[in-house]
């Protein structure tokens, strides 16, 4: 396991986890552009849950290598449907946000 690997995996993870409490929180930086996509607010908890999920399950991939793998993996799906509903709400300056966050945890998996 390098350095390079743990840090990267843990800034995604940090990264996750900060958007994963600021839905929790109803930040109103997060829950109106996502309530302007088109995303009912009674999914909120479900799309927190799923990023300290994803958040959680990288931290555990630094001594369970598959369980890490899992939640990249999911993250990066995660991340791809939030691409999407920003893209199927025609906001596409909103495009790179979702991407922000997805990036470290793709150069997670990679140096995994």
């Amino acid at each position: 396991m390098s350095v390079a690997y743990v840090i990267v995996t843990v800034f995604a993870a940090v990264m996750a986890g900060f958007s994963a409490v600021s839905v929790f929180l109803r930040a109103p930086w997060v829950v109106q552009p996502i309530a302007d996509y088109g995303i009912p607010a009674s999914w909120l908890p479900f799309l927190g849950t799923a990023k300290a999920a994803g958040a959680v399950g990288l931290l555990v991939g630094l001594a369970v290598p598959a369980v890490g793998v899992a939640a990249g993996i999911g993250l990066v799906l995660y991340f791809a449907g939030a691409v999407v509903a920003v893209v199927r709400a025609r906001w596409f300056t909103h495009v790179a946000f979702p991407l922000f966050y997805a990036a470290p945890v793709v150069a997670a998996l990679v140096l995994a």
